[in-house]
């Protein structure tokens, strides 16, 4: 349940479409839906604007499907992250409809529309190609999220010409989501171009000591653009999240 949801609730009852007695009913199962190992918060989008995303690591498909399916009853749509292609075919049959993104492997069940929200673009930046399944899941994301997404691939430092090509898109961004790995210098240069916020994600892609994404983490976490701020190793997820609170400010 969201705000948009509940007014209309509320306006309902207010017509005398929906007892007294429905109206509790609804409001009652509102903060979760206890399912045993799980307990599903149904009451998230109002309290944050943004409902459960369900974790796709670490489960199985039958607690994908039966959490995926309460979230699904409150009417709204329904985003499972880090999902398996051979998991996401086996969803399927549980939620019809159910459309999966491979590369960022994400799966999404669309119920209701986007509505847009932001107050300008996202503009998601990876250094290369290699990082693509993390800037594509920030992008799915965001765009899930309501907001308008402008994609930069494969612009990273060592072609830094690649990058100034799509200055117009960084600089008319509300928000800059910048990805890469190696040594993450991509977001510090972004950071120096463009007067938004920018949200850097370092991946785990890279040789030796760059230690599964701990060196671009750590020269996210130093850089001398105070516009930066970072996010964990390969949470395009969580850079989205945040990209669009801050463009819903």
């Amino acid at each position: 349940m969201d705000r948009d949801q509940l007014g209309a609730l509320l306006d309902r009852h207010a017509r005398g479409e929906v007892s007294r007695d429905e109206l509790l009913e609804a409001l009652a199962v509102a903060p979760f839906v206890e399912l045993g190992d799980a307990r599903v918060d149904t009451h998230r989008a109002l309290r944050n604007g943004v409902p459960e995303v369900v974790l796709g690591t670490g489960k199985t498909v039958d607690q994908l499907a039966r959490i995926s399916r309460t979230l699904a009853g409150t009417g709204g749509n329904v985003l499972i992250t880090r999902v398996s292609a051979e998991a996401a075919a086996e969803l399927r049959s549980a939620l019809p409809g159910l459309e999966y993104h491979a590369v960022p492997r994400l799966a999404i069940l669309r119920q209701a529309p986007v509505v847009p929200r932001g107050r300008g673009p996202i503009a998601v930046v990876s250094a290369g190609t290699s990082d693509q399944p993390v800037a594509e899941e920030a992008a799915v994301v965001a765009e899930l999220f309501g907001n308008k997404v402008e994609r930069v691939s494969d612009s990273g430092v060592a072609g830094l010409h690649r990058l100034l090509a799509s200055l117009d898109v960084l600089r008319r961004a509300a928000v800059v989501v910048a990805v890469a790995g190696m040594e993450g210098a991509l977001a510090s240069v972004v950071g120096g171009l463009v007067a938004v916020p920018v949200i850097a994600v370092p991946t785990s892609v890279g040789y030796g000591v760059s230690l599964g994404g701990v060196a671009a983490m750590m020269a996210m976490l130093s850089s001398c653009a105070s516009n930066v701020t970072v996010v964990n190793i390969d949470n395009g997820f969580g850079a989205a999240y945040v990209a669009s609170l801050v463009n819903r400010a």
